[in-house]
């Protein structure tokens, strides 16, 4: 199942970038998913739920935007979705798709850190009041 190495992936990642921001805690990681990428979304969410046990990231929401897979034909300029199983002859020509220009996409588009807890401030305490000398006219 390769969708634990890529929850793996991911996390390192975030981590690496965690440290200089100062960051102690992740809400969100958003990632961008090629349909053509072959992964499998429940998978990597059950996977990526494990990988962050123990990490910055414990407790991290992730979603997913699925990025269609289009292409675009050489012969007669046209683009199209792609589809799953994708269609790679060219509905406007017939000629095979010579690009692929969408689709296979596996990217980290978010990270939201966690909200640091606000500790209270200490209560002031007010210094004595210094008595004033007493006019002298």
């Amino acid at each position: 199942m390769h969708e634990m190495s890529i929850a793996l992936a991911v996390v390192d990642q975030v981590e690496r970038a965690a440290r200089p921001a100062g960051a102690t805690g992740v809400a969100c990681v958003a990632l961008e998913v090629g349909e053509l990428a072959g992964v499998v979304p429940d998978a990597l969410a059950f996977c990526f739920e494990l990988a962050c046990a123990g990490t910055v990231l414990e407790g991290a929401e992730l979603t997913t935007r699925t990025v269609p897979g289009t292409a675009r034909c050489t012969g007669c300029d046209d683009a199209w979705e792609v589809g799953m199983p994708p269609c790679l002859l060219c509905p406007g020509c017939g000629q095979a798709a010579a690009e692929l220009l969408s689709g296979r996409e596996l990217r980290i588009s978010e990270v939201r850190w966690a909200a640091r807890e606000r500790q209270p401030a200490p209560e002031r305490q007010s210094a004595p009041a210094t008595p004033r000398p007493a006019d002298a006219t």
